[in-house]
């Protein structure tokens, strides 16, 4: 019983078209971000469609800010999509049609069973290690209680198998008689999912569905659809699903799940992609994978059988790199929030003590988040050595008859060139003291930080320009 497409998006000519399709009930989860970069790049990497359905037939659950999180989290992540979203709950009366049609093909049926004698009718078929069948199956529906609500039950094969020939799974076959008649429209007119599911990915044009593998099951009964509606059902890809680094499936308590709480935590968009990316899927022994690699690699023939697991500190790696390699504009930029939310007031002379330590300041964050701490020798009020505690260093014979030198030379503005230069200078004094670097290293890293973690003398000193570097050495030879 061949019933006419309605397709909305070619699908045609060879053309990929893949789509994600979260519900809206919540943040964008670290999990459905990865199969929304999964789907992206399969089709992107082949000038294909990448289409946004937003499945909200479940009304009582639909919440209007999950759904702006989930385009913000997918924009956030740079993976833009083709066409408007497709709201699942609009095309209800499209999803009905389907359902009328299997039913009057003779693929479904309406069945009166509920309540109770469902309920009991489940647990008897239990007991006796039977596929559940509704007894409205083989019964004329005129035999029906007039007026009452009934639901769409689909007519489900009841011997031979159902195979699908899963791009990542390989060949799964499932036993007919393990499917029942699943309910494809409910008594209250409303459709289900697996229904809706194939309504509109046949529609929509959809080639590929690539997905988590807790629907592997929903394939088979999605796969029978398509075969009594004559349809051809898209390849199936079924990932297998985010584990925490202790095995066992990822949830709350294996830290952050949606997308916002790593942007939040300091993660970059294009880390964070390139982490999942690396879930579950590999190029050789590539970690750090660009997006235009990522766009010209990914295939599904790659993709592993076996659950990915989450590991902070390798994320935590690949962000290192990508920091590293952020322009010290850009860096300044997006670090700035950070500073700011951990007290630091960024007035002309910080920003621009922060503009000539970005160079050195993006090597020791792991994440954005770490920016203030990496920073903060740079914002340090005078003086920072207070009522006669110097640090332990200065308290060293001749230590601050060291700096007094220091100082001296650091007044030549030829120094202040480059952080080589200024490391020179430093050689410079020690050689002319006839003094190991340890004899000015220690007095002078206290005099300008305090003790806060900060990079080599050169760049610290370079960072805080000769005003503020002289200022706070004068501050403790005074």
């Amino acid at each position: 019983m061949p019933i006419d497409g309605k397709n909305t998006h070619s699908g045609g000519n060879g053309e990929i078209v893949t789509r994600f399709a979260p519900s809206p009930t919540g943040y964008l989860h670290i999990g459905g971000a990865r199969t929304a970069l999964f789907n992206w790049l399969y089709a992107r990497g082949r000038g294909g469609k990448f289409l946004l359905r937003i499945e909200d037939t479940d009304r009582a659950r639909h919440n209007d800010d999950a759904v702006a999180a989930i385009l913000d989290g997918l924009k956030w992540l740079g993976l833009d999509w083709d066409g408007d979203p497709v709201s699942q709950h609009g095309r209800r009366d499209r999803h009905i049609e389907i359902a009328n049609a299997l039913l009057s093909g003779g693929n479904a049926y309406k069945c009166w069973l509920s309540g109770d004698a469902l309920n009991a009718a489940r647990d008897a078929a239990k007991n006796d290690g039977v596929r559940f069948e509704s007894p409205w199956r083989d019964r004329d529906p005129s035999d029906g209680p007039p007026g009452e609500p009934f639901a769409i039950r689909f007519r489900a094969p009841r011997t031979g198998d159902t195979e699908i020939v899963d791009a990542v799974q390989g060949a799964v076959r499932f036993p007919n008689n393990a499917l029942d008649d699943l309910i494809i429209l409910r008594s209250d007119g409303n459709p289900t999912y697996n229904l809706a599911v194939v309504v509109d990915d046949h529609d929509m044009g959809v080639t590929h569905v690539v997905r988590g593998d807790d629907h592997l099951n929903n394939a088979a009964r999605q796969k029978q659809i398509y075969d009594a509606l004559e349809w051809t059902a898209p390849q199936f890809a079924h990932v297998p699903l985010i584990h925490g680094t202790d095995g066992a499936k990822l949830s709350k308590r294996h830290g952050a799940l949606g997308v916002e709480a790593y942007r939040d935590m300091g993660f970059l968009p294009e880390a964070l992609a390139n982490y999942l990316i690396r879930l579950g899927w590999s190029h050789g022994d590539d970690e750090i994978i660009p997006r235009d690699k990522a766009l010209e690699w990914f295939d599904l023939d790659s993709v592993k059988k076996s659950p990915a697991r989450l590991d902070m500190e390798k994320l935590k790696s690949i962000n290192t790199h990508y920091i590293s390699q952020l322009s010290d504009g850009k860096f300044c930029e997006i670090a700035t929030p950070f500073l700011a939310a951990s007290g630091i007031a960024l007035d002309k002379d910080n920003v621009d003590r922060l503009k000539r330590a970005a160079p050195f300041l993006k090597s020791r964050c792991a994440t954005l988040a770490d920016a203030p701490d990496a920073a903060a020798f740079l914002f340090l009020s005078r003086p920072l050595i207070i009522e006669g505690k110097p640090a332990k260093p200065l308290a060293k014979d001749g230590a601050l008859e060291m700096l007094g030198a220091i100082d001296s030379a650091l007044a030549d503005d030829t120094a202040w060139l480059t952080p080589g230069s200024l490391d020179d200078a430093l050689q410079g004094i020690a050689a002319e003291k006839n003094v190991g670097f340890g004899a000015i290293g220690p007095p002078l890293r206290a005099a300008l930080t305090a003790g806060k973690p900060s990079p080599g003398l050169g760049e610290v000193l370079y960072s805080l320009g000769p005003d503020e570097a002289r200022a706070r050495i004068r501050d403790v030879t005074r």
